[in-house]
This record gives structure tokens, C-alpha cells and sequence, in this order.
């Protein structure tokens, strides 16, 4: 078996990048899938005829390279999805809100398009009927800052 590897390392690295796409699949991370494309280039090069120690730095430069330069595009891409493309509780970010109770640093509610949310103020007190904006989702509370007036700076 070991003398069929030594012959085939294309065997090897296809098994390698098939399990990084496994484990890829399975953490959403975009890491693993730099690594799998590390070990396609290596394949590629034992189909060039490189011997095994060439194959094994080509996928070692090619997989550093991947997660050095190519990773953290796709992340940021991935992260900043147009509006249309957000989902569920990203979807709330920057939308208006209504103040239902009386918010503050430490509690509130608030209505977001028709649901009542807990609320936290990021700057000060905000009273009943006072509109503002969503600035981010912390778990399952709204954290939202007072709406300026047209006009206002």
C-alpha cells in the first residue's frame, strides 16, 4: 500500500483536499478551503512531475499565500453583503425604531417594524414616543442610538 502512495501522491493529495472540503462544509470558516485549494496546487504539481518535497512546499506557499491574501478578501466580501442580501438580524441594523418604554444604558423597549424588541441606549436617555435608530444587535437586545432631525448635525 505505502509503495502505491509513493507512486501516486496524486491519490494523496486528492484525500487531502477532499477532507479539507469536508471540514470546510462543516466550519464555514473559510480556512480549511485555503488549505484544500493549497492541496489542488500540489496535485496539480505532482501531475507537473515535481518530486514529492516540491509537491509539499508548493502546497505549503500556495496554502499561505490562499490565507493570507485571498481569505481575508472573501471574508470581507462575505461581511459586507448589500442590504438586499443581509439576513434575519442584520437586516435590523440601521433600520428605525420606535421607543415603547423608557430606554437607557441599562434596559428599554423599543418597535422595530412591527416587533417589540429590548432595548439599550448607546448615548443617554431616550423617552416614550422618541424615534432612533438601530446601531447594531447584541443577542436579542437593540442597541440604538436617537434619530437625528433633518438638518441637525
Amino acid at each position: 500500500m505505502f509503495e502505491w502512495l509513493a507512486e501516486n501522491w496524486w491519490a494523496l493529495w486528492l484525500t487531502v483536499f477532499l477532507v479539507f472540503a469536508v471540514v470546510e462544509m462543516l466550519t464555514l470558516d473559510l480556512f480549511f478551503i485555503m488549505l484544500g485549494g493549497g492541496a489542488l496546487a500540489g496535485l496539480v504539481a505532482d501531475f507537473g512531475g515535481a518530486e514529492p518535497w516540491l509537491q509539499i512546499v508548493v502546497f505549503s506557499v500556495v496554502s499561505l499565500l490562499m490565507i493570507g491574501f485571498v481569505r481575508p478578501v472573501a471574508l470581507k466580501h462575505l461581511r459586507n453583503s448589500p442590504a438586499d442580501q443581509r439576513s434575519n438580524i442584520e437586516r435590523l441594523i440601521g433600520e428605525p425604531a420606535i421607543v415603547v418604554e423608557q430606554v437607557s444604558s441599562d434596559g428599554g423597549l423599543v418597535k422595530i417594524g412591527g416587533d417589540v424588541w429590548s432595548a439599550r441606549s448607546v448615548s443617554g436617555e431616550l423617552a416614550p414616543g422618541q424615534r432612533a435608530v438601530v446601531s447594531a444587535i447584541d443577542g436579542a437586545t437593540a442597541m440604538i442610538v436617537p434619530q437625528q432631525e433633518p438638518g441637525a448635525r
